[in-house]
């Protein structure tokens, strides 16, 4: 199981999680979100990172052309596409894509078959927010089929990690919230914490 930790707008932070053994690292360029972070600040991180470390670019609702220019420019791993993005537009991005989806009571799970060439990832549904809610969704609900390929996230922390491991074993999960002391900015406890209980999960499993 991969870890991504999202949300990161510091040097502080970006090694913290890196360090702390996160796989890749998730950059909001969504001008709404209280964890945005400008092309250029992103680039000035990217410096200090490891080339093992996985760049993950989240967008909301933004232009192929934009994403694509913004991805050439700080050469993108993966891009992460968190709003109401349809399988023709993904067409159009010309690096690997996560298509996030925000789950509530009458999601459709049968829809995801319309994005089986990209990355999967299952979210909590927010009337207010695109992401980074904290909540976490009914994880029962995820077909046995997907669980093992998705990337889990929402609501996500040391104290249902078990759960994690035990029922969904997820590709990846994605953790943002439950690690910050404030939006944007990651608590160095809680991460150690998190990270800790990973590794003992993982080893018993």
């Amino acid at each position: 199981m991969k870890v991504k930790i999202c949300g990161i707008t510091n040097v502080h932070d970006a090694l913290l999680c890196e360090r702390a053994g996160a796989d890749a690292l998730g950059f909001i360029f969504y001008k709404k979100s209280r964890r945005y972070i400008s092309p250029e600040k992103a680039l000035a991180i990217f410096k200090t990172l490891s080339v093992f470390t996985t760049r993950v670019g989240v967008f909301v609702n933004e232009s192929p052309g934009k994403i694509n220019k913004i991805a050439e420019e700080l050469d993108l791993n993966l891009i992460q596409l968190h709003g109401d993005e349809s399988a023709d537009m993904i067409a159009g991005i010309k690096r690997p894509v996560i298509k996030s989806f925000r789950v509530k009571e009458d999601f459709d799970f049968f829809n995801l078959n319309n994005y089986r060439d990209n990355f999967l990832l299952l979210d909590s549904y927010s009337k207010k927010n695109y992401g980074g809610t904290g909540e976490k969704f009914d994880w029962n609900r995820i077909p046995e089929n997907l669980r093992h390929k998705i990337i889990l996230a929402g609501g996500i922390s040391e104290n249902n990690l078990g759960e994690i491991f035990t029922h969904i074993s997820p590709f990846a999960i994605d953790v943002l919230s439950s690690l910050e002391e404030k939006p944007g900015k990651k608590d160095g406890i809680k991460v150690k914490k998190i990270f800790d209980a990973f590794n003992r999960l993982r080893y018993q499993c």
